[in-house]
């Protein structure tokens, strides 16, 4: 397992995020975020639970990250809490670091 950071950049609201993924068992990854002006962001991460491999491949709709995020009453479209899934993804040795980006654009 290794450490790893996510930086996050919402969009329109402007609350960056800093994600930190690191080791907390033989099996699962602590989650941090840091450096969050959001309310809802931070009220979020105080109930966020160590996550594990099997926790990887929880539904959505049953996900422990996505009832912390809608109890703190998070944006439907936030992308913290996806950031979140890729943070402990890498940490845990299942995906490679590699950036993801949403661009939105106006069709003319």
């Amino acid at each position: 397992m290794e450490k790893v950071i996510v930086r996050v950049d919402p969009g329109v609201c402007g609350f960056e995020c800093i994600i930190k993924a690191g080791p907390a068992g033989k099996k699962s990854v602590a989650i941090e975020i840091l450096e969050c002006d959001c309310t809802m962001i931070q009220d979020m991460s105080r109930s966020l639970p160590e996550l594990s491999l099997n926790d990887l491949f929880i539904p959505l709709t049953r996900h422990p990250v996505m009832a912390a995020g809608e109890k703190a009453k998070c944006h439907l479209a936030c992308p913290v809490p996806v950031a979140i899934f890729k943070a402990a993804e890498v940490a845990l040795g299942m995906a490679v670091p590699k950036d993801v980006t949403l661009k939105i654009e106006k069709e003319e």
